[in-house]
């Protein structure tokens, strides 16, 4: 077996780094025998080409046997399953059918019910505008009544003030009648 490194420039290099050369020699031969090892170890779990290619004619051989089985299989099963294929197409035609019975039973049942709810929102919503227009017209009074109610009191507050203005106009002139 092949040593993959130089073992003299080690026990060289070794030697150079404080080693003596028969300890140099000891590393030496302890890493010749532990890559030895490990490649002993590698080499078992290999195969050679030879037995490598006794496995591939192994496997295309089942490979074969199968395909032989499949085809004998295919023809076999193909027409059980030919005849459960057109049974389940009848099958799926009448569910089909009947599923296309139930939406229109459905659609129309449903074009009922929202045409209905329909005249019922529509009346409801008449109800509303009506009441709606009801309180429109009550608040608009109330509104009225309360700017007129507004523009009496403006009107009151306008004459308090100028009177309370001449009041006070009057009684300033007195007393600066009084001392001039």
């Amino acid at each position: 077996r092949k040593v993959f490194f130089d073992t003299h420039a080690l026990v060289c290099l070794l030697e150079e780094n404080g080693f003596t050369t028969q300890q140099s020699e000891v590393i030496v031969s302890a890493l010749v025998k532990i890559v030895s090892t490990n490649l002993d170890m590698i080499y078992k779990d290999m195969v050679t080409k030879v037995q490598q290619e006794i496995a591939l004619q192994q496997v295309m051989s089942h490979i074969g046997g199968v395909k032989k089985d499949m085809i004998i299989l295919e023809k076999s099963e193909f027409s059980a399953l030919r005849s459960e294929n057109e049974r389940i197409k009848l099958e799926l035609q009448q569910i089909k059918k009947q599923v296309m019975d139930e939406i229109t039973k459905v659609r129309a049942d449903n074009k009922l019910n929202l045409n209905l709810e329909k005249s019922r929102v529509k009346e409801l919503h008449a109800q509303q505008d009506r009441a709606l227009t009801q309180t429109d017209r009550k608040i608009d009074t109330e509104v009225a009544d309360l700017k007129t109610m507004l523009e009496s009191h403006k009107l009151d507050n306008i004459k308090y003030l100028a009177g309370s203005v001449f009041t006070c106009l009057t009684v300033a002139l007195g007393f600066y009648r009084l001392w001039m």
